[in-house]
């Protein structure tokens, strides 16, 4: 208490004019109608200029309950695609108490399952891998594919209980069919390790119209991912001298930097395809 009364008695005079400067402004902006216009228009400017900078911060701070939001959405819509689903034939009887149906009576082929990304590497001219927070417990399989908010990311090459490693499009053994959309004509994609965000397509004819910009996304030849899902852009095109086939260099749809959610696809007639076509290859010899 004595240091307060100290202090008011040190610094009275300064303490009295700001009081006074107060009560006479105060005055002013009240009992006159220009200065209080003036006054409300800077204070309503000041205000805006505070809450905004206040909903930005506030929005930053809340940016990954949004995303998680977003996120979630995204999945409810993905598993509702009319490309998940399989028309089944009158001859054909399936148990809809094991298979998932829509209320067509359509088998679900792909399922997805939303994941977190925990750890990723994107090294050039090496093997890169992801880390998903997904294992065994969440049916998170061997060879399943991995998609993101932009496209194709890689395959599940290795699962635990509870986290799976994906083997990341930027990998010197990942293998993808995809196909321009444009024309449906199929061909492998690859990564040659120069580039983190340029891919390469090769077997594309000559004969097929291809130009600069064109969209390539998996092809109906894949066994891990729907058809349509976006893998690039053509950037470059290049005639390969020893063949009657373009070289195409796309660039990835996907920021590898990026990828914070992503969606693991499950084809659930995958076993079921391969189990006839190496069945269908020893019948036949």
């Amino acid at each position: 208490m004595r240091n307060i009364f100290l202090f008011i008695r040190r610094y009275f005079h300064v303490l009295l004019f700001v009081i006074l400067e107060i009560i006479s402004l105060s005055m002013l902006f009240t009992y006159n109608r220009y200065h209080e216009a003036f006054f409300m228009g800077i204070a309503g400017d000041v205000t805006g200029k505070f809450y905004g900078q206040y909903t930005k911060v506030h929005d930053y701070f809340h940016l990954r309950e949004e995303n998680d939001r977003l996120a979630r959405q995204n999945l409810a819509l993905l598993r509702a695609l009319p490309g998940n689903f399989k028309a089944t034939g009158d001859s054909v009887l399936f148990l809809k108490d094991s298979i998932p149906v829509d209320s067509l009576g359509h088998v679900r082929k792909f399922v997805w399952r939303g994941a977190l990304v925990i750890n990723n590497s994107i090294a050039l001219a090496t093997n890169n891998y992801i880390t998903l927070d997904k294992g065994a417990a969440d049916s998170i399989r061997k060879d399943m594919g991995v998609i993101g908010p932009d496209g194709v990311v890689g395959t599940v090459v290795n699962v635990s209980e509870h986290v799976c490693v994906v083997m990341s499009l930027l990998h010197r053994q990942s293998r993808v069919s995809g196909m321009l959309r444009k024309t449906k004509d199929a061909g492998p994609i690859e990564w040659e390790g120069s580039d983190a965000n340029i891919l390469t397509m090769r077997d594309i004819p000559k004969s097929v119209r291809v130009a600069k910009g064109d969209t390539v996304v998996t092809s109906t030849y894949s066994d891990k991912f729907p058809s349509g899902i976006p893998i690039g852009t053509v950037v470059d095109i290049t005639s390969d001298p020893a063949s009657n086939f373009y070289i195409l260099k796309l660039r990835s749809a996907t920021r590898f930097g990026r990828l914070e959610h992503v969606y693991v696809v499950e084809n659930t007639l995958r076993q079921e395809q391969i189990a006839l076509e190496e069945a269908t290859k020893k019948l036949i010899k």
